[in-house]
């Protein structure tokens, strides 16, 4: 994983579905202390406040939603259900509150944590309140372009999770996925990642009396 290939500043500074799709397929990476966890990112949701209900934002600028008004490519770390933590890239221009919400990723390296989930890949990348703010082209945490030239993904575009409450928001189709991925927050991904692990439990010699993953 290299410093080199983060993208400029103006990758950000785009129109916030356009980020949302173009964030499928690159690479979050967060340096804790010595060791440095990463994942591809395979899901995503925009969300265009103040007017997007579903978006925080809606709610006015409070000291939570600060970041959200600022310059683009930070990250807007949030604190869900008293337990789980949110990460945003930040977009668009200073002044208007958008973002998009990372909601699953693809395990890089040896990271074996599960990811699919916006709680799960914060959890298992370490990425905490404390990281609030954070320029996303800096050396912490930041995004990068893969090292190799693969395909394409092939994106699909839904209306966003559980946000019901926002009424006629949340019917908005501003959730992207790579929809070849198992490791999208879906139950066929979650299929697929069953078999996937049972496929490497056969592998590995295990047989039939490899459990079934959870």
């Amino acid at each position: 994983m290299s410093r080199s290939r983060k993208p400029t500043r103006s990758f950000f500074e785009r129109a916030t579905l356009t980020v949302a799709r173009a964030l499928i397929g690159m690479h979050l990476v967060h340096r804790d202390g010595g060791t440095v966890r990463a994942g591809r990112i395979v899901e995503t949701e925009a969300y265009l406040g103040p007017h997007d209900l579903a978006a925080h934002s809606s709610r006015g600028r409070t000291q939570r939603t600060e970041v959200m008004f600022g310059p683009a490519g930070h990250a807007y770390v949030y604190f869900i259900y008293g337990f789980w933590n949110c990460l945003n890239v930040v977009t668009g221009r200073p002044g208007v509150p958008h973002a998009v919400l990372l909601r699953a990723l693809e395990p890089l390296g040896d990271l074996q944590e599960s990811t699919w989930g916006p709680g799960l890949l914060c959890r298992a990348l370490r990425i905490d309140r404390r990281l609030n703010g954070a320029d996303l082209l800096g050396d912490e945490l930041w995004l990068e372009y893969p090292c190799k030239r693969s395909p394409a993904a092939r994106v699909v575009r839904t209306a966003r999770i559980g946000v019901d409450y926002a009424g006629e928001w949340a019917k908005r189709p501003w959730r992207f996925f790579d929809r070849d991925s198992p490791f999208v927050s879906t139950a066929s991904a979650a299929r697929r990642r069953a078999h996937l692990a049972a496929g490497r439990a056969r592998s590995s010699g295990l047989g039939n009396n490899a459990q079934r993953p959870r």
